[in-house]
């Protein structure tokens, strides 16, 4: 297994937003997590990133306890995350928002910045050229140059993708990568997320279309009120009584 939790647990007060959740995310697979609004599938999402700390347990990433390491460091490890709202400097050019996701694997200091070192020159060069690698992945070349504002919310979705490849990740969480698009466009993000699962990156993703996640997941957890109540293959839990009873009030899963 790539990534583990063990017993991962997130209160908010009183609120236990995350229980006791035990969970493998498979090298090269595609893994989905599912639930009803409120279920803790985001802060799940936050806890593996780093941005909130567990309450209690263990998240252990290629056998090592990161459960402490702040975000930037687990980035620099390999985790990248995409949000539901897409985070990009709206002012800013498709290619600048992607350049910066490399920076993280530069080393260039204030004294290169203020000199225009031969280093920060170079590491410049390595940045657009990674950039230009990614945004050719994700079909945006011909939006590189574009001002993030004036290009459409499917596009965003695609230059949120790129900035998190750019990081150079082995696992990448996706928040909803398919919300607010319409079907024809979710289909191609379908495509796309096949697509960097047989390049070799291991993806996990939340989402609530469920004929997406049925068609692509290789592998679904099922968080219900922060606890997990099931997790299997696409067709298991499509045929989960309790799944069907939590998530959609009994209603069969399409």
């Amino acid at each position: 297994m790539l990534l583990e939790t063990k017993n991962l647990t997130k209160r908010f007060g009183g609120l236990i937003a995350v229980n006791n959740v035990n969970f493998s995310i498979e090298r090269g697979k595609i893994n989905a997590i599912i639930g009803p609004n409120g279920a803790g599938k985001s802060t799940f999402f936050n806890l593996i990133s780093g941005f909130h700390k567990p309450t209690a347990g263990q998240i252990i990433f290629k056998g090592e306890d990161i459960t402490h390491l702040p975000a930037n460091k687990r980035a620099k490890l390999g985790i990248a995350r995409t949000f539901q709202t897409t985070h990009l400097f709206e002012q800013s050019t498709v290619l600048d928002n992607v350049i910066i996701g490399h920076r993280l694997r530069t080393s260039s200091t204030l004294f290169d910045a203020i000199f225009r070192t031969k280093r920060l020159k170079r590491e410049e060069a390595q940045c657009k050229e990674k950039a230009m690698e990614v945004l050719e992945f994700v079909g945006l070349t011909d939006a590189a140059h574009k001002i993030v504002a004036n290009i459409s919310q499917e596009e965003k979705k695609r230059a949120a993708f790129a900035l998190a490849l750019a990081t150079d990740p082995e696992v990448i969480l996706l928040d909803e990568p398919a919300a607010g698009v319409n079907p024809d466009e979710t289909e191609g993000l379908e495509e796309l997320i096949v697509k960097m699962a047989e390049y070799g990156i291991t993806v996990c993703l939340i989402e609530h279309k469920m004929q997406m996640i049925m068609k692509i997941a290789h592998k679904i957890m099922v968080l219900n009120y922060g606890e997990k109540i099931a997790e299997g293959t696409p067709e298991e839990i499509k045929n989960n009584e309790i799944v069907i009873q939590a998530y959609l009030g009994g209603s069969a899963i399409a």
